[in-house]
């Protein structure tokens, strides 16, 4: 009798059957009750997405991804898939960094995340930082789609190669439409293959990078205005705590860009950011 072998251990990663590497896709789906309450219908972790709900029920609904193994490596392509329906909340975030590593395929690894926002419903995505290791090659994609009465608030963060290595290849996009419109179209890119992403018009040094961006309507009613984030302010050395600004944008949002030395003190200079922009 021959024994089949056993099944891998959680942490561990499944091999994929083939070369092209590990598919795989976690979906949410938050939606309003006529109590008030935020419940989630759906929430089906997939492949290295683990999905847990924070807390107990409640307007946010809070739902926290937890990886259950190495992800992204090269050849792989990730998904999240998050639909905040009508009047509902959703607060979305991630146990730990995102860390992007070489495959063995020599393809460059892909991670999209892809929202909708109803009217009047909120979403906040705040992950921890993605981590570009040596040798690694990330294409990543936020899409966002919102309704005109939507509010979102979306921070992102990448900090270019572990402590004391080189930074892979990035490339990161996001694009948010709000009542079908273009509201941000970004495209970066840094390490191998990009020009000129370590000079000093663009990181100067730097290598944890990131950006808060935040939309509401209450934009349409005061516009926020531009502010100086760290040492762009002149308040610290700007070479020791990085730099950044906070600008709104042609519509009812505003965002705030920043450079600092580590992940630490970039999270300073974005959590300075959200501040400024509730305080209005």
């Amino acid at each position: 009798m021959t024994l089949a072998p056993p099944p891998p251990a959680h942490h561990e990663r499944v091999p994929a059957p083939s070369t092209a590497g590990l598919r795989a896709t976690a979906r949410i789906l938050a939606r309003a009750g006529g109590d008030g309450v935020t419940r989630l219908p759906v929430l089906d972790g997939d492949g290295p997405f683990a999905l847990r709900r924070v807390g107990a029920h409640g307007r946010p609904a809070r739902v926290c991804v937890v990886s259950a193994m190495s992800a992204p490596l090269g050849g792989d392509r990730l998904g999240i898939e998050a639909t905040v329906e009508a009047g509902a909340a959703l607060h979305l975030t991630t146990a730990a960094a995102t860390v992007a590593l070489p495959g063995r395929t020599g393809e460059p690894a892909h991670y999209d995340v892809r929202v909708t926002v109803g009217e009047g419903a909120r979403l906040d995505w705040l992950p921890e930082p993605l981590i570009s290791a040596a040798g690694s090659d990330l294409r990543m994609t936020t899409t966002v789609e919102l309704a005109a009465t939507a509010h979102l608030v979306l921070r992102e963060e990448q900090v270019l190669g572990r402590s004391g290595e080189e930074t892979g290849a990035l490339r990161s996009r996001i694009v948010v439409r709000r009542a079908g419109r273009t509201l941000l179209d970004q495209e970066t890119a840094y390490g191998p293959g990009a020009t000129g992403w370590d000079s000093t018009a663009v990181l100067g040094g730097h290598r944890a990078l990131g950006q808060l961006l935040v939309v509401s309507p209450e934009f349409e009613k005061c516009a926020a205005e531009v502010r100086l984030l760290g040492g762009a302010a002149g308040e610290r050395p700007a070479a020791h705590e990085g730099q950044g600004v906070l600008a709104p944008l042609a519509g009812p949002a505003v965002l705030a860009t920043a450079v600092a030395p580590d992940a630490l003190r970039l999270r300073r200079l974005l959590d300075e950011a959200g501040r400024s922009a509730a305080a209005g």
